[in-house]
């Protein structure tokens, strides 16, 4: 019996998959439980179009992020934040990836997730940093951050 999984099955597949599977397992347990239908003309279909508008989607995801890493390197973007620093330079605190994600949205109007900002340490000292951004699986950018005395 055929049947497509509608959630990921140990042992069998992913959620998506087309599996084989024994007649008496597919209706009793999988189909039953709700982790799979069977594989009719009218549902292989539905899953074709389904996978169809997935793929478009993710395009359309990938595009738009292409085109916020142009605008986040682009030379006029450069974040600039204020903080509190001693004589020698180094701030009282640190500037953290949510400061700059709020920096950003307020000085250019780019929302970015703070979890999106890859900082490997807190920025601890004045001057400018290069701070990487992962925008989307395939596509990672660089944003020009400044630290200036407030």
């Amino acid at each position: 019996m055929k049947v497509i999984l509608l959630e990921d099955v140990k042992k069998q597949g992913k959620k998506g998959q087309v599996v084989e599977v024994s007649d008496g397992y597919g209706r009793n347990y999988l189909i039953k439980n709700g982790l799979a239908k069977e594989a009719t003309g009218a549902a292989m279909g539905q899953l074709k179009a389904k996978q169809r508008a997935e793929a478009k989607q993710a395009e359309e995801d990938l595009a738009e992020a292409k085109e916020l890493k142009t605008k986040l390197e682009d030379d006029k973007t450069v974040v600039e934040v204020k903080a509190k620093s001693g004589d020698d330079g180094r701030l009282f605190g640190t500037i953290t990836s949510k400061q700059i994600g709020e920096a950003l949205e307020e000085q250019f109007n780019i929302k970015v997730d703070r979890r999106k900002i890859d900082l490997a340490n807190n920025l601890a000292a004045l001057g400018h940093y290069n701070v990487p951004i992962k925008l989307h699986t395939d596509v990672d950018a660089k944003i020009r951050v400044h630290v200036t005395e407030a």
